[in-house]
């Protein structure tokens, strides 16, 4: 097996006006998350939030402690929650303990010195463990989360381009956590608006990760200050990360479904400062 990190600093607003393609691309783009037999990582300056992907197909991968961690293990002083977006099944081991994952199922796993290895339960159908990291001050206890389990909230129209349902998954109101909220947001067919009107939220940051997506289509990300917005194009499979100070929405030419992650100081899921559609620029 082998693992790959990076480091991505923050930015300040006034800075990332100046900023051209392959900037934006270079600091918020993650692109190569799924290599088969490799764990990557981004470690982001961003409240700390590192965001991964792991595809297993003939080898058990090792989540390991990345230098920057300066820990043991790698959930030594974090939580994490994990998404199978893979066809096949997959199995989180976690000190021995296996969690079977099927496609868009999700597991929380909180802090302490443990072991946790990825594997597929067919290495001709490997799953793609997706991943979002933060701090936690405590353990709360591991649980997987299925959309049964889910608070979901049925939002937009056929109509306005942005009929999705929102599949609240790890969320406080599901189960506990120290920071980490995550989801899992689908848009119907003939849909391809998300997070329309767009909001910031200055108490905490974000991640979305977009699949479901065929290979013929893209994704346009937009982000940036409210009357300073800057666009970044995406494939399926691929991340991106979102400042607090930025808006997070996105059209594509195809429907799809994306995985939202948020980590700061606030664990309110409607905590959201909302823009007219009409104040963009």
């Amino acid at each position: 097996m082998k693992t790959n990190y990076e480091i991505r600093y923050a930015a300040h607003p006034e800075d990332a006006k100046h900023y051209d393609t392959t900037r934006l691309r270079r600091d918020f783009l993650i692109e190569n998350l799924f290599v088969e037999n490799e764990v990557n990582m981004v470690y982001s300056m961003y409240d700390r939030m590192v965001v991964g992907g792991a595809m297993p197909t003939d080898e058990k991968l090792l989540l390991m402690a990345i230098d920057p961690l300066k820990a043991t293990h790698f959930l030594t002083r974090r939580e994490i929650g994990i998404y199978n977006v893979g066809q096949g099944e997959g199995i989180v081991s976690v000190d021995g303990k296996e969690y079977r994952l099927a496609f868009k199922e999700a597991l929380y796993l909180g802090s302490g010195d443990r072991d946790v290895y990825f594997s597929s339960a067919d290495p001709k159908k490997p799953a793609k463990f997706y991943f979002n990291s933060l701090t936690a001050h405590r353990n709360y206890p591991d649980r997987k989360i299925t959309k049964a389990d889910a608070v979901v909230a049925h939002m937009g129209s056929l109509e306005g381009s942005n009929d999705r349902n929102i599949n609240k998954m790890i969320v406080n109101q599901v189960l506990p956590t120290c920071q980490l909220q995550m989801g899992m947001t689908e848009l119907a067919p003939g849909s391809v608006w998300n997070t329309m009107p767009a909001h910031v939220h200055s108490r905490r940051m974000e991640a979305y990760f977009y699949f479901e997506i065929p290979e013929d289509h893209a994704i346009c990300h937009f982000m940036g200050e409210v009357e300073e917005t800057r666009h970044i194009w995406m494939k399926g499979d691929q991340a991106v990360l979102s400042p607090e100070w930025s808006i997070h929405s996105a059209a594509a030419t195809h429907n799809y479904t994306f995985i939202w992650g948020m980590g700061g100081e606030n664990l309110d899921y409607g905590d959201q400062d909302f823009s007219l559609i009409t104040d963009l620029k």
